[in-house]
């Protein structure tokens, strides 16, 4: 070879060519490659048409590993349906299909007068008519498409922000809305639980105060176990001009919200909300499950249901799980998911643990459970004795409070008032038809006591009473505390008692407990 390269030079110049060929096919391919990195890793515009193409991809960006695979159905391949809302206590059924869907959410923000207390009305500003707003049940992986229409008699404009939002605002940088107008928007729903929503335009505290929340669920794909009865149960507390039970059309206290004093604080929007013929029901052997919210905007929740423990608490409304459970702590803005099998019937009572809440400012409930008695679980009374139960007035057995001047009213408004203070101060102990409990509290029903010295009766209810009395020829010995009620209140219950339960009728005038109260002094 090496003879023949240096003897023939035509071999040497055809070598040569041939590596110059070679080296230029390796350049190229080089070459070819940086330009296709390049390519690759520099950003290019993007088109009008590629963001439609890209709408059609997979929606898969950022979800939890549960909802991955849900996630990656591309939008526009989603069976669509409307979602089903309801208003506490009620919550929509449960989700049972096996895939994700696009779920178009219409709600409507409306500003409307209702009531809050007997007596008392409030201007709501509300999502989807009523306080707490609507209920909204979507499933993990779900494309939510939500329509907010803000009514054209509205005053104000609003938005709304879910907690379930993954993306700015929770959703309230996309949907400010006018009065008359509508705003849409849409989110996965990537994590499963359940979520507080609630209005965030300026002045956002005032915008909850006024009654401006609700829950949506994220129901995961696998769902929860199976109940008998699931509830929605919403917490919240108002901030009045007037005190606690003022009549009349009330308004917001932006002074009292500040200072976090709260004139009521409330489950679903009213004092007595769920109580009496508003009492949610359930059946001994049921197994219930409460969605519960709190919507502040400023307390938090200690719930309580007197006489149950929860078997399972979801803490917060997300995946943990505690047992065995006495009272748990809802958040501002936050929320629980509940369970218990009821197993003895009776009124179980709802209440935030922050007890005067409860007992002096509204927040209670009843579950009211049917069915046969369990003398194995619950006894029921075996021997009664005295326990001193309290109305919702503020009591007192020291002074009374600085006396007031009230306009009288005609007859029949006095009766209305004077029933409903009745019903906050007085029925626990007199009952409601005002035959008292034997032995312990005297009747006021054809009351001696009561119907033959107006006087006596103004300065018991003033002052309480300590000691031995006799009605109506039996002996009682007990303690009544003072009730801190106005001139016009104590004027209105006694004028309801006289007018009630075959007593002789009369009134009593504010002036009269006004004179009353003066002449203690």
């Amino acid at each position: 070879m090496c003879k023949l390269w240096k003897a023939d030079s035509k071999f040497r110049n055809g070598v040569m060519l041939l590596f110059t060929v070679i080296l230029i096919f390796i350049i190229g391919g080089v070459y070819d490659l940086a330009k296709q990195f390049r390519a690759a890793t520099v950003r290019q515009p993007v088109s009008q048409a590629d963001v439609a193409a890209q709408s059609e991809m997979p929606f898969n960006i950022g979800v939890s590993s549960a909802s991955a695979e849900a996630s990656t159905v591309p939008v526009a391949g989603l069976p669509t349906e409307v979602a089903v809302l309801t208003d506490a206590p009620a919550v929509p059924p449960r989700i049972v299909r096996n895939y994700p869907a696009h779920v178009v959410v219409n709600l409507e923000v409306s500003e409307v007068v209702q009531r809050l207390a007997d007596g008392v009305d409030y201007t709501f500003w509300t999502f989807g008519g009523t306080v707490p707003g609507s209920f909204i049940r979507v499933r993990e992986g779900d494309y939510v498409e939500f329509q907010l229409s803000n009514h054209p008699d509205s005053k104000m404009p609003h938005n709304i922000d879910l907690h379930a939002v993954t993306g700015p605002g929770g959703g309230a940088t996309s949907s400010f809305t006018a009065p008359g107008h509508t705003s849409v928007f849409s989110f996965r729903a990537i994590n499963a639980g359940l979520f507080v929503y609630h209005c965030a335009t300026a002045p956002v505290g005032m915008h909850i105060a006024n009654g401006m929340y609700g829950l949506i669920y994220v129901q995961p794909q696998k769902g929860l176990p199976a109940v008998d009865k699931e509830f929605y149960i919403m917490q919240s507390e108002f901030y009045t001009k007037g005190s606690f039970g003022a009549e009349g059309l009330q308004s917001f206290d932006m002074d009292k919200a500040l200072r976090e004093e709260a004139d009521y604080v409330v489950f679903n929007g009213s004092v007595g909300a769920i109580i009496g013929d508003n009492a949610i029901q359930a059946n001994v052997g049921d197994t219930v499950r409460f969605f519960i919210g709190n919507g502040g905007p400023n307390l938090v929740s200690s719930f309580h249901v007197i006489g149950e423990i929860f078997d399972r608490v979801y803490l917060e409304g997300g995946t943990s799980i505690n047992e065995n459970v006495q009272t748990t702590l809802i958040p501002a803005g936050g929320s629980t998911i509940v369970e218990f099998k009821v197993e003895v019937p009776g009124s179980f009572i709802l209440v935030d643990h922050s007890i005067f809440r409860a007992f002096n400012k509204g927040a209670q409930g009843i579950l009211k459970v049917d069915g046969d008695e369990q003398p194995a679980i619950y006894s029921g009374k075996q021997y009664d004795e005295v326990y001193l139960a309290e109305g919702g007035a503020v009591q007192t057995l020291t002074e009374a409070t600085t006396p007031t001047l009230e306009l009288p009213r005609d007859t029949k408004q006095r009766i209305s008032a004077g029933k409903r203070a009745y019903k906050r101060n007085c029925m626990a102990c007199h009952q409601e038809d005002g035959k008292g409990l034997s032995g312990a509290f005297p009747p006021l029903a054809n009351s001696d006591y009561l119907i033959t010295d107006k006087n006596r009766a103004i300065k018991v209810i003033l002052d309480g009473l300590v000691g031995k009395i006799e009605v109506n020829g039996k002996k009682y010995d007990g303690v009544m505390p003072g009730l801190s009620l106005s001139d016009r209140e104590v004027a209105d219950v006694l004028t309801y008692v006289y007018n009630s339960w075959q007593n002789p009728g009369g009134t009593v005038d504010p002036a009269e407990v006004a004179a009353v109260r003066a002449s203690k002094n």
